[in-house]
């Protein structure tokens, strides 16, 4: 054999050693969460632990109530149900109700017993009791039954179905479809405005968003959310009168004048942001995304915003949602080959009067 020919042969065994060891070193990565990176503003303090559902576990919506906290699978179709211990999340309890079809958002109804959750794959909205998780029924919805709240003005639920580009109003008590509302675009995530009872629906294919009377079952208003690529996740700030949209195609946070109809300003956050929150006592800003990247944002006033900073968590955790009372953030993980998870964050700097003072109340709604 030639000396160049053993050349070659090195120089491939050389190649092919490097790309198994940066595929080895890929694949422990996605396995393994570890922790998640040094942060100056908030503190990590642990993770809770999900049954697992298979090799590969996608969470998706976070709905918090209370101490307890609702978890939907997008992968398995389960619900896990959290009830949270404030001093060791590690040892918060969870209960499990299995389901088929992609789980996506809950709507809670607590005082009547009862919630509701979207399955995208067998397009129905599934009804529970949300203490005991007991299933009571499916309503067929629309195609691509995604995000759902409760609209307390019309006692309705509102479902918003993507691909069918409408929305589905179901009578909780009846627990049927009502109507339907024709939408000009594909619907991600809708919000509450608590001052004046509008629903606000983004509508990620056109990057615009509508105002939406839900009572009279009309669309009143449309608006462009640019420089927003493909919005995902919305939260409100209805007594500064601002919307806050992150923007999955453009790795963005954009904030919207809800007096006004127009973006004020935009901030680059971590890549393929799907979720967004707000503190309102803290004015702090959460968001969540795809690439792995938790970014906490600083409201100075309600035209003044920075990134505090980026927190390295784990690729796919990209859904988040925050207590109003205690301030704690949690972050849903997704997961391969090993258990999915939530990490716990709490701000630091917060004293004992701020954790634990009442926000200003706003209309529920199931987080991104």
């Amino acid at each position: 054999m030639s000396r160049f020919v053993k050349r070659g042969l090195r120089i491939t065994a050389t190649v092919a050693a490097a790309i198994v060891a940066c595929l080895a070193v890929v694949f422990a990565y996605l396995v393994y969460p570890g922790t998640p990176s040094k942060s100056k503003f908030m503190t990590f303090e642990g993770y809770i632990e999900l049954p697992r559902g298979g090799r590969l576990n996608v969470l998706d919506y976070l709905t918090l109530k209370g101490s307890t906290l609702f978890v939907t699978s997008e992968s398995s179709g389960a619900l896990f149900k959290v009830d949270l211990d404030p001093n060791h999340p590690s040892l918060s309890s969870v209960s499990e109700m299995p389901g088929s079809g992609a789980a996506h958002g809950v709507a809670l109804m607590v005082e009547h017993n009862v919630a509701f959750i979207t399955r995208s794959e067998e397009n129905t909205v599934d009804v529970f009791d949300p203490n005991s998780l007991q299933q009571f029924g499916k309503i067929p919805v629309a195609d691509d039954a995604d995000a759902i709240l409760y609209d307390p003005s019309s006692k309705l639920i509102y479902v918003a179905n993507g691909d069918a580009k409408l929305a589905t109003l179901i009578d909780p008590e009846k627990r049927i479809t009502v109507g339907t509302i024709r939408l000009p675009g594909k619907p991600e995530f809708p919000a509450l405005d608590s001052q004046t009872g509008l629903l606000y629906q983004n509508l990620e294919d056109i990057n615009s968003i509508v105002a939406i009377d839900v009572g009279k079952r009309s669309v009143i208003g449309r608006w462009s959310l640019a420089p927003c690529e493909g919005p995902s996740g919305m939260a409100i700030d209805s007594e500064q009168r601002r919307l806050f949209a992150v923007c999955s195609g453009n790795a963005t946070l954009i904030v919207f004048d809800l007096e006004t109809h127009r973006v004020i300003t935009s901030l680059k956050v971590g890549g393929g942001p799907d979720s967004v929150a707000l503190d309102r006592t803290l004015h702090r800003i959460y968001s969540a995304g795809r690439a792995g990247k938790f970014t906490v944002i600083q409201q100075d006033s309600p035209n003044a915003y920075r990134v505090l900073e980026e927190i390295h968590t784990h690729y796919g955790a990209h859904t988040l949602a925050v207590d109003p009372f205690s301030h704690k953030v949690y972050v849903a993980y997704a997961s391969l080959l090993t258990h999915p998870r939530i990490a716990v964050f709490s701000p630091r700097g917060v004293n004992d009067r701020d954790r634990f003072a009442p926000a200003v109340a706003e209309k529920p709604t199931s987080p991104q």
